[in-house]
């Protein structure tokens, strides 16, 4: 069957569309995780925590549902990847996962009594419900760029040759750190936007100051590591892009310094890092002025800078194996059929405008800064 768009294309742009829904996720419920994890420090009572809490209340279901298209595409798209990930990072997503669950649960059942200690338990619920998953998605990237301790057998069955605790090295760790202070940033600019002026929004600038700063500092460091410490794979073997999808086709080596060679034969490539540093330091000026629009934009622009930077560096590579690299996921060679990908692709090119219609129609007409007076005039507040 003759498809309007060839297999290597579809394959390329179904790798963008991957991005900008980890994109979406971060720019979106990365927010709200930020604001999880600084609701114990920038709330002192009651209705200052209420108040934080309602800056994220009406809007993080819809939310996640970026984690869940992300979840779904990778699935679908590159079930090879799903399979490996999903499988042997199981304890890893199921510490996110009861972390997220938190959140729910804490949204609902914070106000039911109005026990101080009732409530602060929940509160920091909901601190965990941020951190956690905020930490572990760091450092979910850090083991993906030093590769997956993975590998396939002759029939391509996967076995996974780690544990939990193995994948908190120091590199992963400063991955899991940089990534905490980019989603705390992000909340801290969130609050600039919805919060009240007062001690809260003032807390909140301090904290994200203090973000954007370490943000700046675990970038650069995570940069030095990936240039000097070694880590990098390549392929070394005739590429097929049009070919059927088999990892043990590819011929992969580790080549320290490697996550670099993709940004001297495309120069343009380095515009990602350039805005992770430029949107920090956007965010951090954004903070010292008190200017909601700069934080928010900044941190924003930092985000998707920093993940730009990882998809990009690895490219074509997905999840590198780190115990035998020939069975590391590329592009290439981990995805769906030609004729799954373009179906996906119509239905992404139906279904996706109007998700971001509605997510746009939800976010016009909830805008608006939160309050405490709020509080006792609207009963549906949380």
């Amino acid at each position: 069957m003759d498809l309007p768009i060839d297999f290597a294309t579809l394959r390329l742009i179904w790798w963008a569309l991957l991005g900008v829904l980890l994109i979406g996720f971060t720019l979106t419920d990365g927010f709200d995780l930020g604001v999880g994890a600084l609701l114990p420090f920038v709330a002192r009572n009651d209705a200052e925590r209420r108040m934080v809490i309602n800056t994220v209340g009406a809007t993080w279901e819809g939310n996640q549902v970026w984690f869940i298209l992300g979840g779904g595409a990778i699935f679908a798209a590159w079930p090879f990847v799903y399979a490996v990930s999903f499988s042997g990072f199981y304890l890893a997503m199921f510490l996110v996962l009861s972390a997220l669950i938190l959140r729910p649960v804490s949204f609902k059942y914070r106000s039911k009594r109005p026990s101080p200690k009732w409530r602060s338990f929940w509160d920091w619920c909901l601190f965990i419900g941020g951190f956690v998953p905020s930490l572990v998605f760091g450092v979910a990237v850090g083991n993906v760029l030093l590769g997956a301790p993975f590998h396939l057998d002759s029939d391509l069955r996967s076995f996974y040759d780690g544990n939990l605790l193995g994948l908190f090295t120091p590199f992963s760790l400063i991955a899991g750190l940089l990534s905490v202070a980019m989603l705390v940033l992000h909340g801290a600019a969130w609050l600039s936007v919805k919060a009240e002026p007062g001690p809260v929004l003032d807390r909140a600038r301090k904290f994200g100051t203090i973000a954007a700063v370490l943000a700046l500092v675990l970038f650069a460091v995570g940069g030095l590591y990936v240039a000097f410490g070694g880590l990098g794979y390549r392929i070394t073997g005739v590429i097929d892009p049009e070919g059927f999808s088999n990892p043990l086709r590819t011929t992969v080596q580790a080549a320290p310094g490697a996550w670099l060679d993709n940004y001297g034969r495309y120069p343009w490539m380095m515009i990602a890092p350039a805005l992770g540093f430029l949107g920090a330091l956007v965010g951090l000026l954004g903070m010292w002025r008190r200017s909601a629009a700069l934080a928010f934009g900044g941190s924003s622009l930092s985000a998707v800078g920093i993940i730009s930077t990882v998809g990009l560096s690895m490219f074509p590579f997905i999840l590198p194996s780190s115990v035998n690299p020939q069975s590391s996921l590329t592009v290439w060679n981990a995805s769906s059929s030609h004729l799954t990908l373009f179906i996906m692709l119509i239905c992404t090119l139906v279904f996706l405008p109007l998700v971001l219609t509605y997510t746009a129609w939800v976010y016009r007409v909830l805008w608006g800064r939160t309050s405490t007076a709020a509080l006792k005039t609207n009963p549906d507040l949380y």
